[in-house]
């Protein structure tokens, strides 16, 4: 399917779909349900993504990465998504490339050399720690208990975190705390620049979870006890912690939308090749009218949240925050994905469920999306909070009332 995506952004996600399919689709077969894939592997990989010239495509040159704009990423995400281990091949897995660009927007140049540069590198990895345990901030935000107070030249912070993203292998920390209790929490609350060795930071426990096995991300869970930084480690405005995480949040649930939508694209066509080669009462599965109806939908479906993804990330060229057009479709795409990914499962039998094919991994991994950046509830209440602010009483006016 061809989309108006800008001509440079065309050009590097051809090339990623061959480093995909050249280089990364051999080691990810290597190690399909025996990961993680080990580190050496990964630098090996994304030293022969540099001489592809795919590496850092969202990173800034003076980093070391191909500086592109937000749209001319959006192919390239697509396309690194056919494979687990894609993203992180090019330098652009979550959660280091959404902390690596909130550095890039409010970090100091000083912070910028001590973080974004090892990040940018693949020298250092990271962790966005926001997330509570129950009764503390989920999805509701505004819950969030974790506090940092001023001592002098210090933040002391203190408090409870888990489903932090590649907590344990972190060098660094993006600490989400109250700043001002007096105030709202989308006005009183800060982030932090916490490294992960700073006394007090106690990593418990990586949480078990659902996929992850091929490149072996955790989720851990942390304590924050009597955690002293230096002043100069907040990172932007202080109090301004919310308005920097929406800044994070909206770009970066685009880019999750295009990651998943290749995995749902291989998905589909590791399904269609099976179908065309199985045979089964009298034929090739492919021939079957029912199968290839499914097929029909998921791909125009698929069509549909690629469509979605691609006009919201427009609105965010443009400048705009576009709060509805990508909750609607961070929650599209994470059922469309899903839906995709299954069918080809259940088209695939046995192998489906089997680990010769990446299909059972994209299966485990692809459920977590409709949960992370924000569940489905979450979206859907924004959006119907939307769809709500202007009714026209007009329209049932003339409609009988009781005991008129």
């Amino acid at each position: 399917m061809e989309y108006d995506d800008p001509e440079r952004g065309r050009a590097v996600a051809e090339r990623v779909r061959e480093f995909v399919r050249e280089e990364v689709i051999p080691v990810e077969r290597e190690y399909l349900g025996e990961g993680p894939v080990p580190r050496d592997a990964v630098r090996q990989l994304r030293e022969t993504a540099r001489e592809y010239d795919v590496y850092g495509p969202q990173i800034p040159e003076e980093y070391g990465g191909l500086g592109m704009g937000f749209r001319e990423m959006l192919p390239v995400f697509e396309a690194a998504g056919r494979s687990l281990l894609g993203a992180t091949a090019i330098r652009a897995n979550a959660p280091d490339e959404g902390n690596m660009h909130t550095l890039e927007l409010v970090g100091t140049d000083e912070q910028k050399d001590e973080w974004l540069r090892p990040l940018a590198e693949g020298e250092a990895r990271s962790g966005f720690s926001m997330t509570e345990p129950m009764q503390g901030a989920g999805s509701d935000p505004k819950m969030i208990r974790t506090s940092a107070e001023k001592d002098g030249d210090e933040w002391v912070i203190d408090g409870h975190k888990w489903w932090t993203t590649q907590g344990s292998e972190a060098d660094v920390l993006l600490v989400m705390a109250r700043t001002d209790e007096d105030a709202h929490p989308y006005q009183g609350c800060s982030i932090f620049l916490v490294p992960a060795d700073t006394p007090g930071v106690e990593i418990v426990r990586d949480i078990p979870h659902l996929g992850g096995g091929l490149t072996g991300a955790s989720h851990a869970e942390i304590r924050y006890e009597d955690v002293r930084v230096p002043e100069e480690n907040l990172l932007g405005e202080e109090n301004a912690g919310f308005a920097i995480a929406q800044q994070r949040l909206g770009p970066a649930r685009l880019t999750h939308c295009m990651r998943f939508s290749g995995m749902a694209e291989r998905a589909l066509d590791v399904a269609k090749a099976y179908a065309e080669e199985r045979r089964a009462f009298d034929g090739t599965l492919s021939d079957k009218q029912a199968l290839r109806f499914e097929i029909a939908e998921a791909e125009t479906r698929l069509h549909a949240a690629r469509s979605m993804v691609r006009h919201a990330a427009r609105q965010i060229d443009a400048g705009n925050e576009a709060r509805i057009e990508v909750a609607m479709s961070k929650t599209f795409a994470a059922n469309v994905t899903q839906d995709a990914i299954d069918t080809a499962v259940q088209i695939c039998g046995g192998n489906g469920i089997g680990k010769d094919l990446p299909l059972a991994d994209f299966y485990e991994n692809v459920r977590q999306f409709r949960i992370i950046d924000g569940a489905d509830e979450v979206h859907k209440r924004v959006i119907a909070r939307d769809a709500f602010e202007d009714t026209d009483p007009s329209e049932v006016e003339h409609l009988l009332r009781f005991g008129e």
